[in-house]
């Protein structure tokens, strides 16, 4: 069994030591391909995950963040009545998740949007619900992400949880032999160095990752890839508060709560107008609120930031990057806004990335060890 360091690369800000600039050689991919190194962001909308890496290609998937508790396995019903998720066993309870959650009989949408998620049966059953899918035994390095005002305080706990044996649904266990978490944005900004193959000219430049997501609006702040922690925070301003503000209005108007947030984040992605009492109805009156909303969370974050005229990069990622692209230009006028293809799968694609680089310094000082110790031998 292959042992990491604990004291490998887990600097304040920066999760691994080695982004390098330099390709690593064939000896040195195939045995770091030979570990399996995966990665997992539990978000508050949706959890994303890794499920395979090559050297070119880095396959994602993602379910949505619900999770319902039932007392008894409901993978265990007739054939026909099954659906595209896994019931994972947690204090007694069955939990159930994965991409036909929404098939789920209980109509009420449970979410635990506040700062002790990690905490949750909820977060532990979304992440082992990813392990169950992942289709492997055992991880040597598993990677996670946390939101950025939260990490300093969060990293260790979520760390020591993540590691060990998980009942992952269906019988099956998978053991994960270390864990590293890290600030969600700052994967963002991994996969954009790697996209753009800006290893080395990174290093040299100031950078500011804006993560958009279903609860939290993160930024994050960096010189080089170490991520300024002062100037770096996240706020309670993210895609729910839209989709509360405008379900609020909805309501008001139709007489009756409405609730179905699905339908409205479809109807802003889209264009496509939701249907209530069998009507195309128009949220185009309503827009204004979203665009506040935005500009709210673009106004906190600009209150942390001073001589924005110092950023080479403003990335922008997330799931909920297509509505506050906007806001974000109007902050920045002078600055291109760089985005990713795909921004939801930003974050975990860098994790992937930062766990590869982890894996491969930790492989360097084991070569390094053995080539001295074979110094030794020979009298040398």
């Amino acid at each position: 069994m292959r042992q990491f360091s604990s004291a490998l690369c887990v600097e304040q800000g920066r999760p691994f030591a080695d982004a390098g600039g330099e390709r690593p050689d064939r000896k040195e991919l195939e045995a770091v391909m030979e570990m399996i190194v995966r990665a997992v962001d539990v978000g508050f909308g949706n959890t994303k995950f890794v499920t395979g890496c090559t050297d070119n290609d880095i396959r994602c998937a993602s379910f949505p963040s619900v999770a319902y508790p039932s007392a008894r396995d409901l993978s265990a019903v007739l054939a026909a009545e099954r659906r595209k998720t896994v019931a994972v066993p947690i204090d007694g309870l069955f939990y159930e998740v994965g991409p036909e959650v929404g098939l789920a009989a209980e109509s009420f949408r449970a979410t635990q949007m506040h700062d002790r998620y990690t905490e949750t049966p909820e977060y532990a059953a979304l992440l082992r619900g990813a392990l169950n899918m992942m289709k492997v035994d055992t991880i040597d390095l598993l990677v996670v992400g946390l939101p950025v005002a939260v990490f300093a305080a969060k990293k260790a706990a979520l760390e020591k949880a993540m590691t060990g044996k998980h009942e992952v649904g269906g019988g099956r266990t998978v053991t994960v032999r270390k864990a590293l978490a890290i600030a969600q944005p700052q994967g963002a900004l991994v996969y954009y160095a790697s996209l753009h193959q800006k290893w080395k000219a990174i290093e040299q430049e100031q950078s500011l990752i804006v993560d958009p997501g279903a609860r939290t609006f993160d930024w994050l702040v960096a010189k080089g890839m170490r991520f300024v922690q002062k100037k770096s925070h996240s706020v309670n301003r993210g895609m729910f508060d839209v989709l509360q503000a405008i379900a609020a209005e909805i309501s008001a108007d139709i007489g009756t709560p409405y609730r179905d947030f699905d339908a409205i984040d479809i109807a802003l992605r889209t264009g496509k107008n939701p249907m209530i009492y069998q009507k195309s109805y128009d949220i185009a009156p309503l827009m204004p609120i979203a665009r506040t909303i935005a500009q709210q969370a673009v106004s906190s974050m600009m209150q942390w930031i001073e001589a924005a005229y110092s950023f080479q990069n403003i990335i922008l990622v997330g799931g909920g990057a297509f509505l506050f692209k906007k806001a974000v230009k109007e902050a920045f006028p002078k600055h291109r806004i760089h985005e990713i293809k795909e921004p939801m799968y930003a974050n975990v694609k860098g994790f992937q990335i930062a766990g590869m680089n982890y894996a491969r310094s930790a492989l360097d000082k084991e070569w390094r060890a053995g080539e001295s110790d074979h110094g030794k031998g020979e009298g040398i």
